[in-house]
């Protein structure tokens, strides 16, 4: 029969494994990336819509969205509601974010889901870190901004899965048929780099 000592040495034991304290080990940026491949088993179909949507931790119905989406919906899993920081930024800073849609004040409703906007606040609130075309430098959870075509602005979130030739991150995004793991880091006009690891607490 086991003394009470003994118990509390298992359970003490068992608390600290590894495998119990993995996730409270791992960085912000290796828990975002897991977020964000989570969501691959979901069904979501391209609609960049406006709708109107509570505020904050508002949000599209969970089966619509587009790119933006995916990284919002990847945070709030952390904690993170960057619905409500993006539009609190624009409202202390708006001159300070793209005019490209004629607004004269920031609108919780869209705001946070324009990836121009997006890369302005991660400017502003995180790191905007160096274009590069080596794989090695690009982190889970870091994200990426492309231009499709030129002038489309499309964004995703790199992970911690690799390409087959382990030379590059793959990238979760929706680029048009629901969140996907794909390699296509370097496959389009790439436009900003950035980290936004912040603490919920």
């Amino acid at each position: 029969m086991l003394n009470r000592r003994t118990v509390l040495t298992c359970l003490l034991a068992t608390a600290l494994s590894p495998a119990r304290r993995a996730g409270a080990d791992e960085t912000f940026g290796m828990r975002l990336s897991r977020a964000a491949t989570a969501r691959l088993t979901l069904n979501v179909t391209y609609d960049p819509s406006y709708v109107r949507i509570a505020y904050p931790m508002g949000d599209v119905p969970a089966d619509r969205g587009v790119c933006a989406d995916e990284i919002v919906r990847a945070y709030r899993a952390l904690g993170v509601d960057l619905q409500q920081a993006v539009h609190e930024d624009m409202r202390a800073a708006f001159h300070r974010y793209p005019d490209s849609w004629g607004l004269t004040a920031p609108d919780s409703n869209i705001d946070h889901r324009r990836v121009p906007n997006l890369e302005r606040f991660f400017s502003r609130h995180g790191r905007s870190l160096p274009l590069s075309t080596t794989g090695t430098d690009y982190l889970p959870g870091e994200l990426v901004t492309w231009r499709l075509g030129g002038r489309l602005p499309h964004i995703g979130i790199v992970t911690h899965q690799r390409s087959i030739d382990a030379e590059r991150p793959l990238i979760e995004h929706n680029i048009g048929a629901g969140p996907m793991l794909e390699d296509v880091l370097f496959s389009f006009p790439m436009a900003g780099h950035f980290r936004y690891w912040p603490d919920p607490a």
